[in-house]
């Protein structure tokens, strides 16, 4: 009778095993959960603050009539119909900032591809021309725009200094609508060092048996760039390219500093002008525009829609040129 008794019990406990188990897995799997989330929460908190509430209360300004004093007014899509189709000075922010992308950025990631392919045939000194060729992009960028400015300052500068000994009119430089901006493009060029270091390591980083092979058929120095360094780096001329796009479009701080300077200039020499977008509104990016309206105009709601205006476009253009990547892009293939 006591055989059957345990024998019935046994039978009756043997099926709670594998849902203990079960729970008992469950358990660790939430403990597990539990700590990823509480070492990842100074991030998550951080990301909430910074990035995720004004993200969210900025789309939310953009449909206000806001000027920090009083409560917002909700406007629904005025802001926006007033940016797109009757602010005078939004298609001339576009067309400057859209100019800087098309110019400054090709010719950075060219400049930057160019300098590392030099200093990655360096044998003697390499290590003193990176570092030369690296220290501009040290500078801070108020810093950087305030040494050019003065270094290409038309009167006393001392690059049109050299041009009149050598009989050449200089241009105006910042003073001139046709030349600020190739100006500021000349500062971009300068200080391309951390793009140059990235194209430097992706360089060195082709495998050499590559070039080999290609010499054995009878490649030039041409073809091997071509057909073995251009497909090597690609993924990193991507990135030098999103990147470059991007920071084209919220291009301020060294527009922002070059006219505020350049009017100065102007304004002590007696001429009646305008500070941001110096001169004739040809340095007037986006982002200054943005900037003017909600620091200096008080419209926080307008300028809300301009940035939520400029961070769709930023994510459209970005989508775009990583979409069409893949027809240029030389993904390796794993071995």
């Amino acid at each position: 009778m006591s055989s059957s008794t345990s024998l019935e019990a046994g039978a009756v406990a043997a099926p709670a095993s594998p849902v203990l188990r079960t729970a008992a897995r469950r358990k660790a799997d939430w403990r597990r959960r539990r700590l990823v989330l509480l070492l990842m929460s100074p991030w998550i908190v951080g990301f909430t603050v910074f990035f995720g509430y004004p993200l969210v209360f900025s789309a939310y300004l953009s449909f206000n009539h806001y000027d920090l004093l009083s409560p917002p007014r909700w406007v629904g899509w005025a802001n926006y119909d007033y940016l797109l189709n009757t602010d005078p000075q939004t298609w001339t922010a576009v067309r400057n900032t859209i100019w800087m992308i098309v110019v400054a950025v090709p010719l950075s990631v060219l400049f930057a591809f160019g300098i590392a392919l030099t200093l990655a045939r360096i044998r003697s000194g390499a290590g003193v021309f990176r570092t030369i060729f690296y220290l501009p992009a040290l500078a801070p960028p108020v810093a950087a725009t305030l040494g050019f400015v003065y270094i290409l300052n038309p009167a006393t500068g001392p690059v049109n200094t050299v041009l009149g000994h050598l009989g050449i009119q200089g241009p105006l430089w910042f003073q001139s609508p046709q030349w600020s901006k190739p100006s500021l493009v000349l500062l971009g060029l300068w200080g391309i060092g951390n793009t140059m270091v990235i194209f430097l390591a992706a360089v060195l980083d082709v495998p050499t048996h590559l070039y080999e092979s290609a010499e054995l058929d009878g490649a030039n120095a041409w073809q091997k760039l071509r057909w073995v360094t251009l497909p090597t780096v690609s993924p990193v001329i991507l990135f030098a390219v999103v990147l470059g796009v991007i920071q084209g479009l919220q291009y301020f701080t060294q527009a922002y500093v070059a006219a505020s300077i350049a009017s100065g200039q102007a304004s002590q020499a007696g001429d009646t002008i305008q500070g941001l977008g110096y001169p004739e509104d040809s340095t007037l990016f986006y982002p200054v525009l943005l900037y003017q309206h909600g620091f200096n105009d008080f419209q926080m709601g307008y300028a809300s829609a301009m940035a939520m205006l400029l961070l769709i476009v930023s994510f459209a253009v970005t989508l775009v040129i990583v979409l069409n990547s893949r027809k240029w892009v030389h993904q390796a293939v794993p071995r």
